[in-house]
Formats: C-alpha cells, structure tokens, sequence
C-alpha cells in the first residue's frame, strides 16, 4: 500500500471510529487473526473441531450407514444455520403454489411397496405443490438463474407424505453437514447483502471450486434447466434416495421423478434477464393464467427403484445425491400422474405457510442412508418450528386430511381441543393406543447396522468428475454453448482472480474444451492438456431435447398478433379462432392499450379492435411466438415504428417462431432486415415457406384457419399447421447454432 493511500485510509479510519463502533469492536471477530488459543475452528462452547465435513455415521469403511444423532458437533451446525433467521414478516423465500389431485395408473407398484398413494388406482390423494427459487429472497424475480424448489404434499388417508424435492436431480453436496456451507456460499455476500437472487460472486464460485462434490450440480444448475421457461415446463426430482417396502417385507431403494406434460424448456439468458425487470413475477402469473384458462398443469409420476441386494451393483454409490442413476442402469417406470388444477385463494395462509418435512412419509416408504436426507430430515422439522411455531401442522395448509389423535399438548398457537383427562401412554382408558404394523401403524425396516462410529466418506463417494462429464457430453450443442456462455458471465462477476482462476482448473476435470473456452472467456488459466480425460459416455436423457412432447402442441402458449392500424381485420380474426382451438392464448400488441383499427375503418372513431398492450407495455419476451397479419397501411406503418422492429428482432434473436402474412412479410424482408431467412415472395400464392421458424405465405385461405390448429405439421401448405409447428417445438436454436441471431441487434 502507497503512503499516500495509507495515509488517506488512516484519516477515514479516524473520521468514522465512534465511541459507538469501538464498542462494538469488543463482539468484532477478525477471522483473519489467529486467535490467542490457537483454535481456528470450534463448536459454540469452544471445543475445537476436527472435521466439519462429515457427520458420524456407523461406517465399516465401505458402506455409508445411518447418520448418529448423538453427533452434537454436526447438530448444533445444522441448528444453529436452522435458526439464522427470525421469522420473516414482509421479506421471504419466494415461491408460488397451487392445489391438485394424484392419482396412479394401476397397482404395478404393489411389486414395491405397500404404499395405498402408491397403488390404490380408486384414489385420487389432494395435493399441494409450491414451487420457489432458493437464493433470493421473498422479493426477487421469478426468472433468475437458480435451482427451483418443487415441493408436494399428498394429503393422503394414511397422513402427510411431503416429496420435497427440486426441477434438478442432484445437489451441491453429499453430506448434510455442508448444508450451511453451500447456502452461506450462495446467499448475498455478508458484508453489503449483494447479490440478490443471484450466484454470479466470489463466495459461490469459491465454495464450488473448492468443494468438486459439486462439480455435477454446477453443470446442471449452468445449463438451460437453471432458467426455466415456466414452472410447467419443468421435470421434478426426488433427489434422495428413499425406501420402498412392498407387503412381503422387501425392501427396495427408490427414486421419485415428475415428467411434465408439456415438455422441458427454458428461456434463453438475454430473455431471462430482461423479464427480471419487465415482469418479476412472470413464472406466478403464467402458473395462475394456464389453471384459470383450462389448461391445468400436469406431469406424470416416475419411478426407479433398485432391490436391497443390488446397492452395491454400480460404479457410483446409490445413497450420493450428487449423482444420478442413469435410466439405461435403472429405467423408470411411469405408475401415475399429478394435475394442478386450482389456484389458492389467499397466498399468505396458503402459499407461505405450507410447509415440507422430508420426515413426512408413510406406511410403504421409507428412508435410506443417504447422508443428505438423514441431515435433512432433522434440518427441516426444526426450520419449520422457528418459522411458525410447535404447532405449524395444525394450520390449515399444513393438517392431515386423516384423523390426528395423540398426546401432544399446547405450545404458542395451539388451535385443537381435546376433551378429557387423559394426555399420556399408557393409560387406564387405552386412549391413545399405539396401532400394529398389520393394522396400518407406521413400521421401520428392520436394518442391520454395523460398522465404527467415525467421521469418514465411503470410497464410491470419492469420485465427483464421472457423472459431471457424462451431463455435459449429453448435450445438445447449442445446450453446450448455452452452458459455456452460462458459467462465463457467472465468472466474469468474480473479481477475485483466485476465484475464476481456481474454477476454470475445476472444469478441466470435466472437459478440456469448456475449461478452455470459458478460461479465455473470463481471463482464467488457460489449459494446455485435459486435467482428466473425457470418457465420452452420453445418454439423451438428460438433453431437454429428449423430453419433447410425442405429439407437437401448441397447449398454453402465449402468442400476440402483432398490430398497427390499418390490419387485416379477417386475417386476426382467423388466427385467433384457428389458435384457441389449438389451445394457445392469444393477445393483441398494437401502438396503444386501447383500440386499433383496421383497414377501412377511421382511426379513432370506426369500429376497432382492443389491443392488450402497447408495444412497450408488453415486450416480446414475455410471449412465446407471433404473427403479423397483413395490411398495406398497417405494414408500413410498422416499419416506420423504430420500437416494432426491435419488438421483432428481439423475439427472432430469442428463437422464437414468427409469422407473417401478405404485406407483413415485406416488413419482415426490408425493414426487420432478418439474416439468412428465405422468406414468401409471391403475394398471391398460399405456398407457405418456413425459413428457420420463421413462416411466411402470400396470402391465406381463411376457411382453412381453424382446421389447421388440429393438424400441426410442417408442409408447403397450411400457414397455421406450419406456424403451430414451429411453436410446439419451444424455440429454432438453428438460428443460433448457424450465427443468425449474433448478426441481429436486440
């Protein structure tokens, strides 16, 4: 340090050093100076910790066993990070919610587990789903890059059974132990509460690079699952490794999965950034506009299990929630499905005061060793009673459906009465009597355990590169591009050079290629050979691109007709009609919220058509696609509107179909200027030409419109059938892949 700074730094120190901040130095710790006891890291009452990584557990330094409860050291961290915070009044994790029904298909499932939710095909169990982001707080926005929460109660007969899982399969770590860790890590920094509801920071990424467990997790969060493009159009996870017994006593290790109805689609970054600002709560609103307008979400319920016999079959170990089971291993069967079909009437009493156990199962599930969920499974019944007190089951969100009966009594907020003398077991009365195990009562696997109490990680759960490697090599390629450019912008936001530096090193043990690319692209350490090397083993079931409907729908989608006055009034109406019947929403962009008129008709006294939004009001990003009708005055008037283009231009950067009709497309050709794009050049033909999702045609059979929408499919005829095409397939990423959309300012 100069003496110049020095001395400047000395004068601040003496203008803000207040009897207020020296007294509050006697409670400041400096992490950085070596305390007088020589401890650098200790418990709450000042014993000094060995190993802050790993839970006891009863290990015979093979298999990972049970977690112990008597391991205060890992207790008190998880409490301690349980309790950080008050109860939130104004400011809390966000999420959103909605109620439905599960059903399964048929009994198939018996073969597993004993389970009614899981087998009884004349059920249908209510549910509650609330989705969320993790970092941010109850005030960010719906589309930043993060996991997304997927959470599911099933108010079954037999009680809660709460499946707390998230839209990614895996997570930051093996050991629940780290749990506070991670979350510290990802969370604003300490000193000055940046960023919000973002990982794009020093702290994160040096947790990352310095934990490689991570390593898979990062690759996913990284890649266009970690902006989804709705909260329906997300797959969902168990992500432990639960227990299934079936009615022998058979014991099975299961994994739960949702596969959505609709497909898995992202947005693209530039779009998700854009909507943080233009609409924060866009994943809210478009969840509540699809139940209300018919189209109620709806994935199916997924199984894979693996015998008790078989747990130690694998190159990996079943119980690391850092890995998967890949389906070639273990195929997943589909034994039922989960629809969302009412929105919630107050959000406060319902949306925020649910709340999810992992310890809530039922009779016919179990729990595993895995060391994650072991740690959770504690973590998540204390977190619940800070935030709303001892009695957070009898709210109304959160009480059984089924009968509750025992002898738990009082507590701040107690709403249940119960009549008599009797609170204990035994009793004279028999009240309260436990049920057997044949009746229905809730029995444990009988286990055998052994092994050394000690804190160690069994051998398989040495590996982290493995399954990082086969994530990324199962990728699309625009998916590859969309991930180097994803960890890119993350790590040009850490200005600490050992941070991106040490990152980039990471990514070489998963491929030298990206660890190349994204080394050049921050200023990290360019590598001159592989770390590791690339195994090459892929699987398409984990690109998005293999969750793509069977059949093409248009179900849901938000499209805008595209308007400035003097349109082809027939032409809108023709698209709307062919449109709904597709079961797409349709809206109006016109120059102005209010009427726009069309050809023939006088501008502000004839008879109009009612715009939804204005060109600003409604930005391109928050649709899925679009047409422009014809009309010579509405053409070009359009194209002598500078914030129509850009309205185009930035949907056709963002991959989104387009279409246009008659003297629409020449605003398109000479005015939009789209790069590489053929596009219809007869005005009188109905010959459609589709150029990379942009469609195009002369002119339209209107008559044809609404038989269209039930043939979606690709041809030198029908502009609807070609155009719905084109939106069922979410985006044209040939645009991107074939440098189209870089030559386009948006």
């Amino acid at each position: 340090m100069s003496s110049a700074t020095s001395t400047v730094k000395q004068a601040f120190t003496s203008v803000t050093q207040t009897a207020k901040v020296a007294d509050l130095q006697r409670d400041t710790i400096d992490p950085s100076v070596k305390p007088s006891s020589g401890y650098t890291h200790t418990t709450d009452h000042g014993v000094p910790i060995s190993d802050t990584d790993n839970w006891l557990k009863v290990q015979d330094g093979v298999s990972t066993g049970p977690s112990l409860l008597e391991d205060q050291i890992s207790r008190e961290k998880i409490h301690r990070f349980d309790h950080e915070r008050i109860p939130e009044r104004v400011v809390h994790a966000r999420g959103a919610g909605a109620h439905g029904y599960f059903k399964v298909y048929d009994d198939k499932a018996s073969k597993y587990t004993s389970a009614p939710v899981l087998t009884d095909s004349s059920r249908e169990t209510p549910v509650f789903v609330r989705f969320s982001t993790v970092q941010g707080s109850r005030g960010s926005a719906d589309t930043v890059r993060d996991v997304r929460g997927f959470a599911v109660k099933f108010y079954t007969e037999e009680g809660n059974w709460d499946l707390v899982g998230n839209d990614i399969p895996v997570f930051f770590i093996q050991d629940a132990i780290k749990f506070p860790d991670v979350i510290h890590a990802v969370k604003p920094e300490p000193q000055n509460e940046v960023p919000q509801g973002q990982s794009a920071h020093n702290n994160f990424w040096d947790f990352v690079g310095l934990q490689p467990e991570s390593a898979h997790m990062v690759m996913w969060v990284m890649s266009d699952r970690g902006i989804p493009r709705s909260f329906r159009m997300m797959q969902g996870f168990g992500v432990n490794t639960y227990t299934l017994v079936n009615g022998e006593g058979e014991r099975f290790f299961v994994k739960f999965h949702w596969l959505p109805e609709l497909g898995v689609h992202s947005l693209v970054w530039d779009e998700a950034l854009k909507i943080c600002g233009q609409d924060p709560d866009f994943h809210r609103k478009d969840l509540e506009e699809a139940i209300k307008n018919g189209a109620p979400p709806k994935w199916q319920f997924a199984i894979q299990t693996i015998p008790e016999a078989r747990e130690h079959d694998f190159d990996f170990d079943i119980l690391d929630a850092t890995k998967v089971w890949p389906e070639e291993l273990v195929p997943l069967e589909v034994i039922g499905e989960m629809v969302l079909n009412r929105t919630v009437d107050e959000f406060f009493p319902e949306v925020e005061q649910v709340a999810f156990c992992t310890s809530h199962i039922v009779p016919g599930i179990g729990f595993s060793d895995d060391p994650l969920l072991q740690g959770r499974n504690f973590s998540y019944f204390d977190t619940q009673i800070t935030r709303l007190g001892v009695n957070w089951e009898e709210l109304p969100i959160n009480r059984p459906v089924c009968p509750v009966l025992n002898t738990h009594r009082d507590g701040a907020m107690r709403h249940k009465i119960t009549s008599g003398e009797i609170n204990y077991w035994p009793n004279r009365k028999e009240h309260y009597k436990p049920v057997p195990p044949d009746q229905g009562g809730y029995h444990e696997y009988p286990q055998k355990v052994s092994g050394i109490k000690q804190r160690l990680r069994a051998p398989k759960f040495q590996e982290h590169y493995n399954q990082a490697q086969l994530f990324y090599n199962s990728l699309q390629p625009y998916e590859k591009s969309h991930l180097i450019s994803a960890i890119s912008f993350e790590l040009s936001h850490c200005d600490d050079p050992v941070v991106y530096e040490t990152y980039t090193q990471v990514l070489n043990n998963i491929d030298f290629d990206l660890a190349k690319q994204v080394a050049i692209n921050v200023g990290g350490v360019v590598p001159d050979k592989s770390a590791r090397p690339n195994h090459g083993k892929s699987t398409p079931t984990l690109s998005q691109l293999y969750y793509a409907t069977k059949e093409p729908t248009v179900k849901s989608r938000r499209i805008t007709v595209l308007l400035a006055d003097g349109f082809n009034i027939e032409q809108v109406e023709g698209i709307r009609v062919a449109l709904k019947a597709g079961g797409a929403t349709t809206w109006i962009i016109g120059p102005r919220r209010g009427y726009v008129y069309p050809a023939g008709e006088q501008v502000g006294t004839g008879k109009g058509l009612w715009a939804d939004h204005h060109y600003e009001g409604q930005r391109s990003t928050l649709f899925d696609a679009f047409i422009i009708p014809g009309g010579k005055d509405h053409a070009q008037k359009l194209a002598d509107n500078g914030r129509a283009i850009h309205w185009v231009r930035e949907a056709f950067g963002h991959c989104k179909a387009i279409g246009a009709i008659g003297e629409a497309v020449a605003f398109l050709r000479e005015a939009v200027i789209l790069p590489g794009v053929d596009f219809a050049t007869n005005p009188n033909s109905d010959d459609v030409v589709n150029s990379y999702g942009v469609v195009t045609v002369g002119t339209v059979d209107l008559a044809s419109f609404a038989a269209d929408a039930f043939k979606i499919a690709q041809g030198q005829k029908g502009f609807i059938s070609n155009f719905a095409s084109e939106v069922s397939k979410h985006r044209n990423y040939d645009r991107e892949s074939d440098g189209l959309t870089s030559k386009v300012a948006y």
